[in-house]
């Protein structure tokens, strides 16, 4: 076996040790290099398939790093993407499990339904006809390593540091709103925590879409019809704690709610 494949296995290894005890682990930049992101992605997909062979569904991708608070926040300066599986999924208002969870935090999103493949990301027309629905959300992000001690490389291998999602009950098309002039407020318990607006996902969260679209077409596995992307934080990310509530209101598009049980629940 190559240095190479070594290095992937070894990463792969240590980020599903940590899913699997409930215990954050160190960076993987020892192994794979704080530069190659071709690597890292290998680890991602190797990830990738052993959740497949272990039974998992993937419904679509998740567009990370978009906000420029969020690339503070982490110390990055581009986007990354993830993959979404099924049971990461949790209905508006769903109590999510914190257990589950190692170090999350909650972010404001538009989640896209897509309608039809996009095979090429040429033409923006053409990434924001294939927009079926567009839906509010709340990521929780999460990262396996600990405290979040993480540059591009980490979170790349680590499925763009990828927790779960609550999505919205309610979609609307494209010709009812646009999603760079969406507004983002997020309560939590109350209380506003973080603020943005479409804009704060690279200028348009089509623009994120789109970037997704081209670079899924560059590794191969392009976006297709009944996809789910999540686009980007529309602003700062908050971190979430026992029996939280967070409560979004994205508009004109609507609201979601993010409920959390308590730690021992």
């Amino acid at each position: 076996m190559s240095a190479r494949a070594d290095a992937v296995r070894a990463a792969a290894d240590r980020l599903e040790g940590a899913s699997g005890s409930g215990r954050a682990c160190p960076p993987v930049v020892d192994l794979i290099g704080p530069g190659d992101i071709g690597l890292a992605y290998e680890v991602q997909q190797a990830v990738t398939a052993r959740r497949l062979s272990a039974g998992g569904r993937l419904i679509g991708r998740k567009i990370g790093l978009t906000s420029a608070a969020v690339q503070s926040q982490v110390g990055v300066d581009r986007p990354d993407f993830g993959v979404l599986f099924a049971d990461m999924r949790y209905a508006d208002g769903e109590v999510v499990p914190y257990r589950r969870l190692l170090q999350p935090k909650a972010e404001a999103e538009i989640a896209f339904l897509l309608g039809s493949d996009l095979t090429t990301a040429e033409d923006p027309a053409e990434v924001r006809a294939a927009v079926e629905l567009a839906y509010p959300a709340v990521e929780i992000v999460d990262s396996r390593i600990a405290d979040w001690r993480i540059g591009i490389t980490d979170t790349v291998a680590d499925n763009a540091s990828s927790g779960v999602f609550v999505l919205g009950d309610r979609g609307l098309p494209l010709d009812s709103f646009e999603p760079a002039e969406a507004r983002m407020t997020m309560r939590r318990d109350g209380e506003v925590v973080s603020k943005g607006t479409g804009r704060d996902c690279l200028g348009d969260p089509l623009n994120a879409l789109t970037w997704l679209a081209a670079t899924a077409v560059e590794f191969g596995s392009p976006l297709r019809a009944g996809d789910l992307v999540l686009s980007g934080a529309l602003g700062p990310m908050v971190a979430v704690r026992p029996s939280d509530v967070f409560e979004v209101a994205i508009e004109p598009l609507g609201t979601v709610t993010a409920r959390f049980s308590g730690e021992d629940d």
